[in-house]
């Protein structure tokens, strides 16, 4: 990707995913993610009911670091980095089960909400 800005996240129509559904809307050329790496990635995170945004790297201004499979991170966003390519721009939708399940971290995520991210792979390290 040249230039990187913060995406619009767009809300597929219908009914939210019951299984976590991984779409790459720019396929990277670099290396690939694998669990132990630490990537460095932005993002941007929406509610699939309301389409609000809930939280973004972006509005920070500072990449968010994290081991892959170091369960730093919700299990559905750890799954659905494996395999993407540095330079990439992927959208990930969680179900609640691999996201945050009845336990919401804040009032912008209600309770067994599915989750879209869309994540920019930045760079991965060993």
């Amino acid at each position: 990707m040249s230039e990187l800005t913060k995406p619009v996240v767009d809300v597929p129509e219908g009914e939210a995913p019951a299984e976590l559904t991984v779409r790459d809307l720019v396929v990277g050329d670099g290396i690939e993610a694998k669990p132990g790496m630490v990537a460095r990635i932005h993002y941007v995170g929406v509610t699939f009911a309301s389409g609000e945004e809930f939280d973004a790297s972006w509005d920070r201004g500072e990449p968010f670091k994290f081991a892959l499979g170091g369960g730093r991170v919700i299990k559905g966003m750890d799954r659905g980095m494996r395999g993407m390519r540095v330079g990439g721009r992927r959208e990930i939708i969680v179900p609640p089960r691999l996201g945050y399940g009845k336990q919401s971290p804040s009032s912008a995520i209600p309770a067994n909400s599915t989750l879209i991210f869309v994540v920019d792979l930045l760079s991965l390290a060993v």
